[in-house]
């Protein structure tokens, strides 16, 4: 799943190459993709790109009018070309669900692979339309600009384990599975601790893990080219997805803990006192 990073290297590409071009066309492949009706898709059209934003894991392309706003959900990803296939894709076919053309033969095509299609995408009628969004006006302050006191309030009286908290939208924005399972390696700190029983100590860690991790991974990130980012991604990760490797840090194992549709990665002994956490896969639970 792109997470805070790899939407604002996105963002920032998008900066460097569409802003300043003409919205010539907008094809829509795939029926489940458009969540809004008005303005309609052509509100788009032959209107010149004048930015692109991030709002937590939402990236939106502006023009002088209208603008697209989408969310590329667990399996979506946005490809860019310099010489976009000038034919619309067919509808239902291969994992493109929409194309927008640039003047200059440029465009971009938001992709989804599998089965579960929860890629999202909206046309609002201008800038200020973007904020109404309900995934965006739900969104917790951004982590990326979160500050130390603003974390503790954050915290503040939860009784949810921590992992729950960095991955809630609604807390705080921007941080999926993979990167929150890193900041919590960074800071030592156990995905299942009790996130309001934080000591003073622990939260500074955390606030300074969820900053160094971030701002590290989109310092690689930007100005890497769209194909590039995922592999940028994998690159720079720790723990997550390296279950029953070595810790680069203390050489323990990485353990796993999964869950019908995601797992997450940690240390048992830069995290948890060496212990491993309750995983539902094994016969006898241990906390």
């Amino acid at each position: 799943m792109p997470e805070l990073p790899e939407v604002e290297a996105l963002a920032h590409h998008l900066r460097e190459h569409a802003v300043g071009a003409i919205v010539t066309r907008v094809d829509v492949a795939s029926l489940t993709v458009l969540k809004t009706v008005q303005p309609p898709v052509s509100a788009l059209h032959e209107r010149p790109v004048t930015a692109a934003t991030r709002h937590g894991k939402f990236l939106a392309v502006h023009t002088d009018g209208a603008a697209l706003v989408f969310h590329l959900a667990r399996a979506g990803w946005l490809r860019w070309s310099d010489a976009l296939a000038a034919a619309a894709p067919r509808p239902g076919k291969g994992p493109i669900a929409l194309r927008v053309h640039l003047s200059g033969g440029m465009g971009f095509d938001l992709t989804e692979a599998g089965t579960q299609k929860r890629l999202a995408a909206y046309v609002v009628a201008d800038a200020a339309g973007i904020s109404d969004l309900p995934g965006i006006a739900r969104l917790g302050p951004d982590a990326l600009t979160l500050s130390r006191d603003g974390l503790a309030e954050v915290l503040r009286g939860r009784t949810e384990r921590l992992k729950t908290v960095l991955t809630d939208q609604t807390m705080m924005a921007g941080v999926g599975n993979a990167y929150s399972d890193e900041v919590l390696h960074v800071a030592r700190l156990s995905p299942y601790a009790t996130a309001g029983r934080l000591t003073d100590d622990a939260v500074d860690r955390l606030h300074e893990a969820l900053q160094r991790v971030l701002r590290d991974a989109v310092a690689r990130s930007v100005g890497q080219g769209a194909a590039r980012l995922k592999g940028e991604k994998r690159a720079g990760l720790a723990v997550h997805a390296r279950a029953g490797l070595p810790c680069p840090v203390c050489g323990d194992t990485v353990r796993e803990v999964s869950f019908a549709d995601r797992a997450f990665q940690y240390c048992p002994t830069c995290q948890t006192g060496g212990k491993p956490l309750a995983d539902r896969r094994l016969s006898r639970l241990i906390r």
